[in-house]
């Protein structure tokens, strides 16, 4: 059982991050998108004018820091997770509080990373994986590009649809789906809340990808994290786990088949939109890019704004918050691989007992055996029956030994 002093620092800890809600306070009103639209038409377009509120967190941060600190005295797996998600959540607090300003850019660069970061175990960077995955799909893109008549299902049925797809496998928690006009995402998941951009036309494959990372990773994690009968701080998304969330959410379309190429060239895409961003290009630089880069004008839009999130619009920093679905998928991809590898798939179940880093399903291993922390109480379907994803992931450990780089064309002369 748990110690008193942690679960009074647990709950300490969820009460205070009740209002450290970055990405609702950067988020942009659609007013901005349709005025920044009506000028690019009439061929004069202009930065767009971004406002946000100001806020007031002093005694949200010192309290932070002050469980970050009492949890640090304690000396155990779960008072470190609580420390370091305290100071986590510190951090976005003041990101909000400097929203709008070359700080806040500084503050997600420390958070979320930069592209040019190497990926772990890897001489690589995320702009590497980036231009690595527009090249293999260009020629696809180019002949076999998903018709722009294939996104005609509104918002309305494709939020229906999840609705009913989520209650087949979340059966005693109500999740519910809502339109939002001012999402810059096309969803966006919380515990109990699923939000679909309004005015936005969705193609059938992507309810299966909104319905395997939103609902069956974002929210599914938040749930099991609530359900938790001694560590509620499961369920927050605190930014420490962000790449952990994010990469897992992209694995599970990746192992259903919910993920597609042209998918995995728009997450490359906006690595080097923030990389471009980074480097001094502005919104309308950014914008332009996404859009000869064969994205329409909305969607160019939103891809830019992403970037911009909370930074200024005029270029030198971003909001680098992307940059973490390629190094996360990578990450999460080797960290099945070596779990089969050492037979503890059982540990790629406790990564969906609440939000975690990958580091903290190690380090609170003993937690989950001697019962602190329980099992989750929901699982996505391809983790429920494990057979395909043993393949998959045994296949993909024999066949990294083949180095493709390698083989010519006369090895298949057989």
């Amino acid at each position: 059982m748990m110690e008193q002093a942690l679960r009074s620092l647990d709950t300490r800890l969820v009460q205070a991050t009740q209002g450290v809600k970055l990405l609702s306070h950067v988020s942009w009103p659609a007013s901005i998108r349709d005025a920044f639209l009506a000028g690019w038409r009439d061929d004069s377009p202009r930065l767009p004018v971004v406002e946000y509120k100001p806020v007031s967190l002093d005694e949200t941060r010192v309290e932070l820091d002050r469980i970050s600190h009492e949890a640090t005295g304690i000396g155990s797996a779960i008072g470190d997770f609580l420390s370091e998600t305290a100071r986590s959540y510190a951090r976005i607090a003041e990101l909000m509080v400097h929203a709008g300003s070359e700080r806040a850019g500084e503050l997600s660069s420390e958070i979320y990373g930069r592209p040019g970061m190497l990926i772990p175990g890897s001489d690589q960077t995320s702009v590497d994986a980036a231009r690595y995955f527009i090249d293999v799909s260009r020629d696809f893109r180019l002949h076999h590009q998903v018709p722009e008549s294939a996104y005609c299902i509104p918002a309305s049925i494709v939020a229906s649809e999840i609705t009913t797809r989520i209650r087949a496998v979340i059966d005693e928690d109500v999740i519910t789906v809502v339109i939002d006009p001012n999402l810059t995402a096309k969803a966006a998941a919380g515990a109990t809340r699923i939000r679909i951009r309004e005015g936005t036309s969705f193609s059938e494959s992507d309810i299966n990808q909104l319905l395997q990372h939103e609902a069956f990773v974002h929210s599914l994690t938040a749930l099991n994290g609530r359900r938790q009968p001694n560590l509620k701080s499961l369920s927050l998304g605190a930014p420490r786990t962000t790449a952990a969330q994010e990469g897992l959410a992209t694995f599970a379309e990746l192992v259903t088949g919910a993920i597609d190429i042209s998918r995995m060239a728009r997450l490359a895409m906006r690595v080097l939109a923030i990389e471009m961003a980074l480097s001094g290009a502005d919104f309308i630089e950014v914008f332009r890019f996404f859009l000869e880069s064969g994205q329409n004008e909305v969607e160019s839009y939103n891809s830019a704004a992403r970037v911009f999130r909370g930074v200024p619009v005029t270029g030198g920093t971003a909001f680098t918050k992307d940059v973490v679905y390629l190094t996360g998928l990578l990450e999460v991809h080797t960290f099945f691989r070596w779990a089969l590898t050492r037979q503890k798939l059982n540990l790629c179940e406790h990564l969906f007992a609440g939000r975690m880093k990958l580091s903290d399903v190690l380090k609170l291993e003993a937690e989950f055996e001697n019962g602190t922390l329980a099992a989750p109480r929901y699982l996505p379907p391809w983790l429920v029956q494990t057979n395909g994803l043993t393949a998959y992931l045994a296949f993909s450990v024999f066949a990294d030994a083949i180095k493709v780089a390698d083989v010519g064309s006369d090895a298949f002369n057989i």
